[in-house]
C-alpha cells in the first residue's frame, strides 16, 4: 500500500502557519501599508483568495516592495499553487535578498513540484543565514529523503532532533524515511515517540496504519485509521482507507457504510464509486454496482477496469447485448487481453450464437498457448491502472512469475483501490469563498461568456472594470428605457421574478413603434438585450440583425449578437432531444455548430471596429473553444490578455486550451494567473492536475 499522506505536505500548517506570518517591513506609503495590514489580517483568517486581491493592490501601488510578493506567495501556497508561490518568492528575493523566510517558502513550493534539488539549494541557503532554524533543517531532511539520499537525511534528522528533542513532526518524518529504507522496527519506534510527544498530530497515526496494513495487521491498522478519522472527520479519503481495512476484516457492511459516507462528503470521488461498485458486485447487488460503474465511466470513459466490471455486472443480470458492447470495447483496445474473449464467448453462448462463442474461446486459448510457447515473442495485454488513477490494492500477489496465471490476471480487474495521497475534505461551508478552495471539486468547464444586461453584476472577489468605450457611449445617450447597461459574466439571464418583470417592462416599453423604419439602432439593441435576458434568443437575434442593418459597424450590437448566438448554440447543444428523431437532432446540432461559427465572426467584426475591445477577443475565444478549435481559441484569449491582463477568465480558458493540446507547463502558468485574478476553479484544477 502506498503511503496515505505525503509527509512533505503534512506539516505545512505547523511549520509555515506561524513561522512565516511575521510582520513585514514598514517601508510603503500609507495606502499600501493599510492594504498590507488588511491583507495579512485576511490571510490569518484563512481567506486566501481575498488576501491575494489585497496583495495584488499593494503590488500595483508599490511594485518594488518585497513583502506583498512574499505574502501573496504564502496565500498561493495555501491554495496549492506551488508554481505561483515559487515565482512570487523569487520576486520577493529579487527585491530583498535578505528575506530569509522566502527561501523556506520557495523551497517548500519547489519540493511539492518534485524539484527537490532546487528546494534543497533554498534550504541550504536559508541555513547559511540561520543555521539552527528548525524548519529549514526539517524540510532539508525531508528533501534529502525524497531524493533517496538517506545518509544525508539521517545526518540532518540527527542534527534536528538533537537540537529539538521534543519535535514530534521530526520523529514522524524520520519514521517515514525509515519505512522507505525497509527498517520498519526503527520506524515504529519513531512513530511511538511522535505520538507520545503529540497525540493530536495525524501523521504518525496514518503512517502506522499503512505499515500495519502492509503486515496484514488489519485490526491494529483499523484502530490507527479510526484515530485519524476522529481527528479529521470530514476527510473523505480517510473513509475510503478505513473501508479498505474493514473489507480485509470481512466487515462488508462497515466498508459499504464508509464508501457511502465518503461519497456524501465528495460525490465526485471516483475511487469511492469504483470500490463501492466492486463491493456491490461481490455481494451480488448487481443493479447498483452497474450504476456506480456507469458513474465512474461518465467521468473517465477510458477506465477499462470499470468497463470490464460493468460488463460482468451486466452479464450477470442477463443484459448480454449491453455487456458485449463493454467487452468489445476492451478487446478493441487490448486485443491480447485473453480473459475478455472468454467473457464475450459466455455472452454469445447465452444469446444462442454458439459459432461465435466457440470462435472466441478458441481465440483466447490460442493467445494463451502462444504466450506459454514463447512469452517474449507473444506477450499478453495486461491493462493497468493509468497514471493519475488510484493505486491498486496491494495485498494480492504481484510476483511477475505469477502474472500468467488465469486467476491472477483476472484479479487485476477486480482489486479494490486505495489512495496514495489523501486530499483534504471539501469545505463544510460552501457559501463563502474562503479556506482551501482548491479542495472543492469542480467540473473543469471554461469560464463563461460576458453578456450585456440591465441587471448590475455581483461583485465577488476582485472588483474589475466592465466599462469600455462603446458601453460608455450607450449609457451616455438618451434611450426610452432610461436604464444603465452593464457587462456581466455569464449569460446575463434573469434568475428571479424581479429581473423577469424588469426585462418584460423594457420589452413592452420599446415594442410600440419598433417596426418603424427609422427606429434607432440603440433602441433595437436595448430590446434585444432585454429579450436575451429572458432567454428569447431568436427574437433577440432578430432585433440585433435589424440594428446592424441600420449600422453595420455598431460594435456593441456585434458584440451582443455574437454573445446571443453563442448562448443559443450552447443551449441547443446541451438540450435533450428525446422526442426528436436522430435526423432531427443532428440537424439541430449542425445548426448550433453554424451559430458558433457565426458568433466567432461577430466577435471578430467587433474587434475589427475596435481592436482594443478585450471582450470581443475573449468572446471570439469562447466561441472557438466551444466549436473545438482550441488552437485558434488560445490565440484569441492571448489577444484579450494582452489588452486586459486582469481578465482572469481569459487566463483560465487559455489554460484549458493548453491542456487540450498537451501543453501542461503553459496550462499551469495560465491557471496560476487565473487563480491570482480571483477565478476560484483554477486552484482546484491545478491541484487535480498534479
Amino acid at each position: 500500500m502506498k503511503r496515505f499522506l505525503t509527509i512533505s505536505r503534512l506539516f505545512l500548517g505547523a511549520a509555515l502557519g506561524g513561522a512565516l506570518l511575521s510582520p513585514g517591513a514598514a517601508s510603503a506609503q500609507v495606502n499600501a501599508e493599510q492594504v498590507m495590514i488588511i491583507g495579512r489580517n485576511v490571510l490569518s483568517m484563512d481567506d486566501y483568495m481575498l488576501a491575494i486581491q489585497y496583495f495584488n493592490a499593494a503590488i500595483k501601488a508599490k511594485p518594488y516592495m518585497a513583502d506583498p510578493y512574499f505574502y501573496r506567495a504564502l496565500a498561493k501556497l495555501q491554495l496549492d499553487d506551488y508554481r505561483g508561490a515559487a515565482e512570487d518568492c523569487t520576486l520577493a528575493l529579487e527585491r530583498n535578498k535578505f528575506k530569509v523566510e522566502a527561501y523556506k517558502l520557495r523551497g517548500f513550493a519547489q519540493q511539492n513540484m518534485g524539484l527537490d534539488s532546487l528546494a534543497l539549494a533554498d534550504y541550504e541557503e536559508g541555513l547559511r543565514h540561520d543555521p539552527t532554524d528548525r524548519y529549514f533543517l526539517f524540510y532539508k531532511a525531508v528533501a534529502e529523503s525524497d531524493m533517496h539520499r538517506f545518509g544525508d537525511a539521517r545526518a540532518t534528522y540527527s542534527s534536528l532532533l538533537r537540537q529539538y528533542p521534543d519535535f514530534a513532526e521530526g520523529y514522524a518524518a524520520r519514521a517515514s524515511m525509515r519505512a522507505l529504507e525497509g527498517d520498519t522496527l526503527a520506524a515504529f519506534h519513531d512513530i511511538d515517540r511522535s505520538i507520545q510527544l503529540n497525540r493530536t498530530n495525524i501523521n504518525p497515526w496514518l503512517l502506522r496504519a499503512r505499515l500495519r496494513a502492509g503486515r496484514h495487521e488489519w485490526r491494529e491498522a483499523l484502530e490507527d485509521m479510526e484515530e485519524a478519522i476522529r481527528m479529521r472527520p470530514d476527510e473523505a479519503s480517510f473513509y475510503i482507507n478505513r473501508a479498505y481495512l474493514r473489507y480485509n476484516t470481512d466487515d462488508f457492511y462497515g466498508a459499504m457504510e464508509d464508501y457511502n459516507h465518503s461519497l456524501e462528503l465528495e460525490p465526485e470521488n471516483e475511487a469511492a464509486l469504483f470500490n463501492r461498485a466492486l463491493l456491490r458486485l461481490e455481494v451480488r447487488d448487481l443493479i447498483h454496482a452497474e450504476e456506480d460503474l456507469t458513474a465512474v465511466l461518465s467521468r473517465d470513459p477510458d477506465n477499462f477496469h470499470a468497463l470490464y466490471n460493468r460488463g460482468i455486472a451486466r452479464m450477470e443480470q442477463g443484459k448480454h447485448r449491453e455487456a458485449l458492447g463493454d467487452f468489445n470495447r476492451i478487446a478493441a483496445k487490448y486485443p491480447k487481453f485473453y480473459p475478455v474473449y472468454y467473457a464475450i464467448a459466455e455472452c454469445e453462448r447465452e444469446r444462442g450464437n454458439m459459432k461465435r462463442a466457440v470462435a472466441n474461446v478458441n481465440h483466447a486459448d490460442e493467445l494463451v498457448r502462444r504466450y506459454v510457447d514463447d512469452p517474449s515473442r507473444n506477450p499478453l495485454d495486461r491493462p493497468t491502472i493509468q497514471p493519475g488513477m488510484p493505486n491498486e490494492r496491494p495485498d494480492r500477489a504481484q510476483d511477475p512469475a505469477e502474472e500468467g496465471e488465469d486467476m491472477e490476471l483476472m484479479e487485476k480487474f477486480n482489486r479494490l483501490v486505495t489512495l496514495e495521497e489523501s486530499p483534504h475534505a471539501e469545505m463544510a461551508y460552501n457559501d463563502r469563498i474562503k479556506g482551501r478552495v482548491q479542495d472543492r471539486n469542480v467540473t473543469a468547464r471554461p469560464a463563461e461568456i460576458f453578456a450585456l444586461s440591465f441587471m448590475a453584476p455581483e461583485r465577488m472577489l476582485r472588483p474589475r472594470s466592465d466599462r469600455f468605450r462603446e458601453l460608455d457611449e450607450y449609457n451616455a445617450g438618451r434611450h426610452p428605457a432610461g436604464m444603465t447597461l452593464y457587462m456581466v459574466e455569464g449569460p446575463g439571464a434573469v434568475s428571479d421574478s424581479v429581473g423577469f418583470e424588469l426585462a418584460n417592462r423594457l420589452i413592452e416599453s420599446l415594442t410600440p413603434g419598433a417596426d418603424r423604419p427609422d427606429v434607432p439602432a440603440a433602441d433595437l439593441l436595448t430590446r434585444a438585450t432585454a429579450r436575451a435576458m429572458i432567454r428569447n434568443y431568436p427574437a433577440a437575434l432578430a432585433d440585433l440583425d435589424r440594428a446592424l442593418e441600420r449600422n453595420p459597424r455598431y460594435a456593441l450590437a456585434l458584440l451582443e449578437r455574437g454573445t446571443v448566438r453563442m448562448l443559443h448554440a450552447t443551449a441547443e447543444m446541451a438540450g435533450k432531444f428525446d422526442a426528436a428523431s436522430p435526423e432531427e437532432e443532428n440537424l439541430r446540432r449542425r445548426a448550433a455548430s453554424v451559430m458558433l461559427s457565426q458568433a466567432a465572426d461577430d466577435f471578430a467584426a467587433a474587434a475589427a471596429v475596435n481592436p482594443r475591445m478585450a471582450y470581443a477577443w475573449y468572446g471570439k475565444g469562447c466561441a472557438l473553444y466551444a466549436a473545438g478549435d482550441t488552437q485558434e481559441a488560445a490565440e484569441a484569449f492571448s489577444r484579450a490578455i494582452a489588452l486586459d491582463a486582469d481578465m482572469g477568465q481569459a487566463w483560465f480558458n487559455r489554460g484549458l486550451c493548453h491542456l487540450a493540446t498537451g501543453r501542461r507547463a503553459e496550462a499551469f502558468a495560465d491557471l496560476s494567473k487565473a487563480g491570482e485574478a480571483g477565478i476560484l476553479p483554477a486552484y482546484n484544477l491545478l491541484k487535480r492536475l498534479r
